[in-house]
């Protein structure tokens, strides 16, 4: 931002009067629509522990793992194989665990 140094300085009472006019300015302005919401309505969408999902149907589909992929000893993420960093008694480790 550029600044104009011929410009007159404000003082630190002019700078507590102008906050002073602008919050009386904001005290006359109409104010904003604010929306309610309800907090049964946003606590829907939380589970929480120990809740029974008993009725609860799996909508994802898993797929096992696949010939050119492995899961990672370390972080357990399903990985392709050209992501081996390192194989160490039987487990593979993936190049960002590696490190």
């Amino acid at each position: 931002m550029a600044t104009d140094y011929d410009a007159p300085r404000k003082t630190e009472e002019d700078l507590n009067e102008d906050s002073i006019e602008e919050l009386k300015s904001r005290r006359t302005d109409k104010p904003s629509a604010v929306v309610d919401e309800d907090e049964t309505d946003l606590a829907e969408g939380y589970e929480l522990p120990g809740a029974d999902l008993s009725g609860e149907e799996l909508l994802v589909r898993v797929l096992p793992a696949q010939a050119d992929e492995f899961t990672c000893a370390s972080c357990f993420l399903v990985r392709h194989r050209s992501q081996i960093a390192r194989e160490k008694d039987g487990l593979k480790y993936c190049k960002d665990c590696e490190g």
